[in-house]
């Protein structure tokens, strides 16, 4: 069946879109790196967090962010055509991001951004809690989206002020969790407490309304719109909060190969793309120097 459906998506951009040899090669080539990723996957259950998966594994190889976008380009050209044929009712990639050409750094909030966003979150609602809880953990400890969706109650090791995390790869790191963090999830542990939590669910840190843990999707969607209320014009995503600890470390004075193994990189190389700041800055291994753990 896959066969089938790629021999008409490339039928479809010789015909109807009148592309050249050349050029439908390269979406050939392109859609095969998509295809070897996905492995077994039946390209009709294909979901955004299994293209944001790929998407990160595109740099994580070294493809230049232009590259990137390109090859996403073509991603989105076959799921725009998978919906066109009707192999499928929804285009995955409708909230697919390209990474941006031309910045070496990617978007960053400062602490007092992350402050204003945190605060215009309406607590009188029942995910009021959760959600500043979401926000917090991601910029004190640097998590992908992915991590945080899986993180489980019995990683968090509060009394000792860090959580273990299961990265890419199945490679599990330990990471400092601050004061600030652990408040706001003792907020939301008191709502938690109150739900009907689905069989099987039970150990996971954030839940939905019915029970179950969250998705990337959803909480990609809640920062997005808690930005605007926010008033923040900035184009922000949950890897936002990323980039913007690590470099609120960098700018701390911490060492770059701390922020490395807090990040959980294989390469110190896709470490330094989080900052433009001269390595001869980078002087002291302390995590003292992140905003939410300094001492007042």
């Amino acid at each position: 069946m896959e066969k089938d459906i790629v021999k008409g998506y490339i039928r479809y951009l010789k015909l109807q879109r009148g592309m050249s040899g050349n050029t439908l090669d390269a979406y050939q080539h392109d859609l095969r790196k998509l295809l070897d990723y996905l492995k077994e996957k039946d390209v009709r259950d294909v979901t955004l967090e299994d293209l944001e998966e790929f998407s990160a594994g595109l740099h994580d190889i070294g493809i230049n962010a232009r590259s990137q976008c390109r090859i996403l380009s073509g991603v989105r050209s076959f799921f725009r055509f998978l919906q066109l044929d009707s192999y499928r009712d929804d285009d995955p990639t409708e909230l697919l991001e390209s990474p941006q050409i031309g910045k070496h750094l990617p978007e960053v909030l400062s602490p007092e951004e992350i402050d204003t966003l945190e605060a215009s979150i309406d607590l009188s609602k029942w995910e009021g809690h959760r959600n500043r809880a979401i926000i917090e953990v991601l910029f004190s400890c640097g998590l992908r989206v992915s991590e945080l969706v899986n993180l489980k109650l019995s990683n968090l090791y509060l009394e000792e002020e860090y959580v273990r995390i299961l990265g890419k790869g199945s490679k599990e790191r330990l990471v400092p969790i601050s004061q600030r963090a652990i408040r706001e999830l003792g907020f939301w542990f008191n709502d938690r407490n109150l739900m009907r939590i689905k069989p099987g669910e039970e150990d996971f840190v954030f839940l939905n309304r019915y029970g179950s843990h969250l998705t990337r999707t959803m909480i990609l969607i809640m920062i997005k719109r808690q930005a605007e209320t926010a008033g923040i014009k900035k184009t922000i995503s949950p890897h936002t909060l990323r980039h913007s600890f690590a470099t609120a470390l960098l700018e701390g004075g911490a060492d770059l190969r701390v922020i490395q193994a807090l990040l959980g990189h294989e390469s110190i190389g896709t470490t330094e793309i989080y900052t433009h700041i001269d390595t001869s800055i980078l002087r002291k291994e302390i995590l003292e120097h992140h905003p939410r753990n300094m001492k007042k």
